[in-house]
């Protein structure tokens, strides 16, 4: 945002006391007695115009100048610090599970898991997400991007059954994992969503809590559906561990409060720096002013007024 103004505006208030004093403070001067002095006033009256201007516009320049003129530019420097997110997706069998959305009872688990997630993706402004998908064994869905409607397309893309039936959570954790360690962001987060309890996983549960004390990754664990569904204090063990919270979901709406909880408590930083650069220009109306003055003395002299 850029602005011109006067530093000390009410400088500008002395241009005042000068007009006044031009008006009604007369000039006292020697009287010099001279039988032509109509003659001689009306040869020096062109000369004497261009003194009054010479010495008017030294005046008001050097008023100006006094007021300091400047020009305010405004620079906004913001900084947004994203995150590195993973998105870790049951797509086990017990996922076609109905019933989970109330006001469409016909639509299973994963479908309503597929438009949550994808609500929550498209808030996500400044981080890059990616997505690791599981059942039987875990694969990358999706590598971290900052590209929405990709990363939007490839979990509408998401079907049951390409990985298995059963439920590989260990395995699905260690994949994200790994993702996530080739990653330089300073905020790293990866958030699990399943309906069941691990029980394909070729890697023991204490080997993978180990592995989630150690990196430097905050873990979100949420189990859908019935509580008898899932194991609730396996994934309050895996979220302590990673540093995170644990949450039940019973419902579709319920998912969605979730997700957006998780939305607020990992938004995005924002360093917000408001930078203004003054230029100061006094010097130009102070050399205009000097330079006027100098040549109104130098003529006024020359030609003996």
């Amino acid at each position: 945002m850029n602005g011109f103004n006067f530093e000390y505006p009410l400088a500008l208030a002395i241009l005042l006391l000068f007009i006044i004093c031009a008006k009604f403070c007369k000039e006292r001067s020697r009287a010099i007695f001279f039988p032509h002095v109509e003659t001689l006033m009306v040869k020096s009256a062109g000369s004497s115009s261009w003194l009054g201007i010479l010495k008017w516009v030294g005046i008001t320049a050097a008023v100006i100048a006094l007021a300091s003129p400047v020009i305010t530019k405004s620079y906004s420097n913001t900084k947004k610090e994203g995150r590195d997110i993973v998105l870790i997706l049951d797509s086990s069998d017990s996922m076609r599970q109905r019933g989970f959305d109330s006001n469409d009872l016909w639509r299973n688990k994963f479908d309503v898991v597929k438009e949550v997630v994808g609500d929550f993706i498209e808030k996500r402004e400044d981080d890059r997400i990616g997505m690791v998908t599981f059942a039987d064994i875990a694969f990358i869905a999706s590598p971290l991007t900052f590209e929405k409607k990709f990363l939007t397309d490839i979990t509408k893309m998401q079907q049951m059954g390409t990985a298995g039936k059963r439920t590989a959570i260990n395995d699905a954790i260690v994949q994200s994992y790994n993702l996530l360690s080739k990653s330089k962001a300073k905020s790293k987060i990866a958030i699990l969503l399943t309906d069941g309890v691990d029980n394909m996983s070729k890697i023991p549960f204490l080997d993978v809590v180990g592995l989630i004390e150690k990196r430097d990754i905050k873990l979100y664990a949420i189990g859908i559906g019935d509580e008898r569904d899932y194991n609730g204090q396996y994934l309050k063990a895996l979220a302590k561990a990673g540093k995170g919270l644990a949450f039940g979901a019973r419902n579709a709406g319920t998912l969605e409060k979730i997700y957006a909880e998780i939305d607020k408590l990992e938004a995005t930083k924002i360093d917000d720096k408001k930078i203004v650069q003054h230029t100061y220009l006094y010097i130009y109306p102070l050399f205009v002013a000097i330079l006027s003055l100098l040549l109104f003395v130098y003529f006024r002299n020359s030609r003996g007024i």
